[in-house]
């Protein structure tokens, strides 16, 4: 029993630290798929995180906007990213500049602006205030889990794997099927992968790409806008410095990993989440027939395995054809 309780805690934990990633490797992959690669997923769950703290923060000293203070914050980190997803559109989109340089511009802005302007603004070191659970999004219990908490092996699994988590967890992993749902079976995503294939054709067909693209970097907003309200106002309790802390280059990883495929995507960003849950539960114990191993050896584990994938050990990996090229409209 002691096994199947550990076990539960790591899958939950798994499931809790995937979230993130999973959120951050669709929003890559409506990008990707329409031909716009997105190095700026970092930076725009970094900015997302700081919006959604401090408008949280803020609407939490409020009477009157204190019980909206999660979704607000909400509101406010999916506008933020948004308008960075703008930003990168305008300049690769609008402008035909190099994607690879724009995300990369875009990372840089968000880490300096978050720590420039949370510590004009907090006086804290690029920290946010220290959240209330009323600021945040809390944990849904669903009505049969506390009775069957003590039922064995399935009442732990539903109480604590299925149960207990926060609405942000479950709207990730709907995303799922839904974007599978978007790509493969409507006129927007046949569409978008065309577009990201042979953007020419689309355009011969009366149908604009710039539009398209812009459309698919507005998804990529709103999801980098959801996984980075995650990270500061449902997995931690306010916004501190870099806290993506390189995800969003997993999470690339992830996609490709994945091969621009959303229930791959999924499965990957659970592995990645998998060897972040056994980084947290073995930290300050002995590894059998190995004794004390440090901490940060365990931590590094995703980043070893990013390294792995990308280094070429998954095959080959075929990104969309026109990905990183801007259309140039035929005359």
């Amino acid at each position: 029993m002691d096994f199947l309780s550990t076990l539960v805690s790591v899958l939950s934990t798994t499931i809790r630290e995937s979230v993130p990633l999973l959120l951050a490797c669709l929003a890559g992959l409506y990008s990707e798929r329409s031909g716009v690669f997105d190095i700026g997923l970092e930076g725009k769950m970094l900015v997302a995180a700081f919006a959604a703290a401090t408008a949280a923060a803020v609407a939490s000293t409020d009477p009157l906007f204190a019980p909206f203070a999660a979704w607000l914050g909400l509101l406010a980190a999916i506008a933020a990213s948004i308008a960075f997803a703008l930003v990168h559109g305008f300049a690769s989109i609008t402008h035909r500049g190099n994607q690879i340089v724009s995300g990369v511009a875009i990372n840089f802005l968000a880490s300096g602006l978050t720590a420039v302007l949370g510590n004009a603004w907090f006086g804290e070191g690029g920290r946010t205030p220290q959240l209330d659970d009323n600021a945040r999004f809390g944990p849904i219990v669903f009505p049969p889990a506390d009775q069957f908490a003590n039922v064995p092996i399935l009442g732990m699994i539903y109480s604590r794997l299925i149960s207990g988590h926060n609405l942000l967890v479950y709207v990730a992993f709907a995303a799922v099927p839904l974007t599978w749902w978007i790509l493969y079976r409507t006129r927007f995503g046949l569409r978008l992968r065309a577009v990201g294939e042979n953007p020419a054709a689309v355009d011969t067909a009366g149908i604009s790409v710039v539009w398209l693209r812009y459309r698919a970097v507005l998804c990529a907003g709103l999801l980098c806008g959801l996984a980075g309200t995650y990270l500061s106002i449902a997995l931690s309790a306010g916004f501190i410095r870099d806290m993506t802390a390189g995800r969003g280059f997993i999470a690339l990883a992830a996609l490709i990993f994945a091969k621009w495929r959303p229930v791959q995507a999924m499965f990957t960003c659970l592995l990645f989440g998998f060897l972040d849950a056994v980084a947290i539960q073995l930290q300050g114990k002995p590894v059998p027939g190995i004794g004390q191993v440090p901490v940060q050896i365990f931590q590094a584990l995703p980043y070893v395995l990013t390294v792995i994938l990308l280094a070429g050990f998954i095959g080959q990996a075929i990104p969309p054809k026109a990905g990183g090229v801007p259309y140039v409209k035929e005359r």
